[in-house]
Formats: C-alpha cells, structure tokens, sequence
C-alpha cells in the first residue's frame, strides 16, 4: 500500500494507431491492418504529456506503474517517487492486460487511477475498477465519446495534481463511460453508455459523454446539406468530415457518407471513402484547392481531435485554415456549456490559425459565431 495521495498509471500503448490511418479503433485485429497501412503509436507521446505537466505541477506525488510500455517507460525526466509493478508479458497489450493492471492499482490503494487510451480502454478500465477508485483519462484513442476524459493531455495533468492535493476537499462526480455499438455494415454503430466511472470534479477540464443528435433539427440540417451541395465548385476538392450533420451534403450530392470518416468530392464524385491521412494527402497535393468541412460532436463541442484524427495537422496546413467550413445544429449549439468549440490534434502551431472564433453555419441561410480554443 502506499501513503498519502498516489496516482495510479496505466497506458494502453496501441490506442490511437488506426486514427490516422482510417482506421475507428484498433481492437483485435484492426491493430494488425493498422500496422500494415503504416500507423505509428500516439498514446506514448499523450501520456508523457499528461504525465510531464503533472510532474511539473506535483513532483512529490507517488505513481504506481506497470513496468514497460504500459507505464514506467513514459515517466520520463529525475524525480519521480515510482513503485513499479512487474508484469510477465510478451507481444502486443491487450485488454485484458489493461483489466489486470487496474485492478492491481486498487489493491495497490492508489487515490486516483490516470489511464491513457480511448472509449475501449475506459471500459477496460471501469469493468476491473467499478466505482472502487476515482479515474481520469487522458485522451489517446480514436473514439472518445465518454465523460471521463479530460479535453487534452495537459489537462489531464493539471486535473490530476490538483485532486491529489486534497481529494476530500476537490471531490468526484459521476461520469458516463460510453462507446459504440452495433452497426452492420449498412448502418453505422451507435454512442452506447457501458458504466458509470467516479472522476474528479473539475468540469472545466473535463470533456462531456458525446450526446446523441434528436430529430428535432433534422429539417434544418437537410436544407443546410442541399445549400453547402449548391455551392461546391465543380473544380474544388471537398472532404467531408465524419457524423451526421456533414452526411446531409453527401446525401444532397447524392453520395453515400462515411459516418466515421472523411470523404473526398470533386465535381459531385467520390473520389475516396473513409480516407486515411497518407489518401487525403495525395488528393491534396493532386487537388490544391480544397474546402474541408467540419461537423461538431454533440455534448462535447470537439471538432477536431475525436474520431477525425486522419485530418492531421499536415492535412489541415494542405488545405489552409481559411478553408474550413463549419456546420452544426442549432440544438447542439445551444447544448455547449461553454458555448465554445474544442481541437486537441496535439500541434499548436498547425491549430493556432483555427482557434478564435469563427463562422459555424447552423441552417440554411443561418449561421452563428462561436469560440474555438485548444
């Protein structure tokens, strides 16, 4: 057991891998596909962020980790206090090692358990720990529809060192672990609530559970699709960011949609569905003149850095900040506590150009004007 406030660390070192390569998760045998097109790691650089603004914040604080990839290896620099637990482990983590290594930090009686990865991992992490301990994720994965994330890696961090210095006093909320399910092929999968996790009450650190779009603006979003359609350039290279709001421009264009991802369109032709990173680049440097266009994820305000992870900071630099096309309901506007818009693509200076506040078209002929921060 250790004494006085410890954190506990688990990293789940492949989440993240399929973002960039068109790939919505990297569970099974998505890692292995993932691996194939090219994909590289992203949670070790996440979790040494969360983990380096903590230390920096709180550098007496006691961590347990799990010895490797799955922790020590990211608590990077002098003067940590470190417990190290030893795991006998070969190949690729799974989730089972995840479920295993929260479980250890309960018995370990760690105050607050830090994970790194995305919605699969938070329900590892919450099907091991239950309401035993208070969590706190540090956003790595290519979903993250669940509400015990903190909006970026340094918040995490700062969330963390805060509630380790006085947890009685700084308190836990209860916090939605959601993830998709279903989904046949013909139609997409759906935002599903799998638990509820404790985590720390720091609301404006914290991102919301993603909410799920209603009806009630459906008419509206319909002719918005239809006026953007009416608009496209026959000569300009489109790419149509993932959800339901973007889908009704392909629906207007007559094209089906990628609900998870990016679909590229000149001249009223898909020339790529679902494209990757290294596709979207190519079509770019091929098609210079480009309009990307945004959805807004519902409860959360993210538009990028959740679930979009193939419009990189390259793809963004390609397409030119100038050209970015937001749309949005009326109704998830209205929803936003704060009324402002998140990116967390981890590069400030390919997303300094984006943030202060811009257009968002919310119906036809209507639109708004709402913050965007990092």
């Amino acid at each position: 057991m250790t004494e006085g406030p410890s954190l506990g660390v688990v990293v789940n070192p492949i989440a993240g891998m399929g973002g960039r390569v068109g790939l919505h998760g990297t569970d099974g045998p998505a890692l292995d596909a993932a691996v194939r097109r090219g994909a590289e790691a992203v949670a070790p650089h996440r979790a040494r962020r969360a983990l380096n603004r903590l230390h920096g914040l709180a550098p007496a604080v006691p961590v347990v980790a799990v010895e490797g990839p799955m922790g020590t290896d990211h608590l990077t620099g002098d003067g940590w206090t470190v417990r190290t637990l030893h795991r006998a482990r070969t190949g690729p983590t799974t989730a089972a090692d995840t479920r295993d290594a929260a479980r250890a930090m309960v018995e370990s009686g760690v105050s607050l358990l830090m994970f790194v990865g995305g919605d699969g991992t938070a329900r590892d992490v919450v099907d091991a720990v239950g309401a035993a301990v208070p969590v706190l994720g540090v956003p790595s994965g290519v979903k993250m529809h669940s509400g015990v994330f903190a909006t970026g890696p340094e918040a995490a961090g700062e969330t963390a060192a805060r509630y380790l210095a006085e947890p009685a006093r700084f308190g836990c909320v209860d916090a939605e672990v959601v993830d998709l399910a279903g989904g046949d092929g013909a139609s997409p999968a759906t935002p599903r609530m799998f638990g509820i996790a404790r985590v720390p009450d720091a609301r404006g650190s914290l991102q919301r559970a993603k909410a799920v779009a209603g009806g009630a603006d459906d008419a509206d979003l319909v002719a918005l699709g239809r006026e953007v359609a009416r608009e496209m350039p026959a000569d300009r290279l489109y790419l149509l960011g993932p959800g339901t709001t973007v889908a009704h421009v392909n629906a207007a264009l007559g094209l089906p949609a990628s609900p998870l991802g990016v679909d590229a369109v000149l001249g009223g032709r898909l020339l790529a569905a679902d494209a990757s990173e290294a596709e979207l680049l190519s079509l770019l440097l091929r098609h210079p003149s480009a309009t990307l266009v945004l959805g807004v994820v519902g409860g959360q305000g993210f538009l990028l850095g959740r679930g979009n992870q193939q419009i990189s900071a390259a793809v963004l630099a390609a397409v030119g900040t100038d050209n970015i096309e937001i749309l949005a309901a009326r109704g998830k506007v209205a929803a936003l506590d704060p009324p402002t818009l998140r990116i967390d693509v981890g590069d400030e200076h390919a997303t300094a150009p984006i943030t202060g506040y811009r257009k968002v078209r919310t119906g036809r002929g209507r639109s708004t004007v709402l913050r965007i921060v990092a």
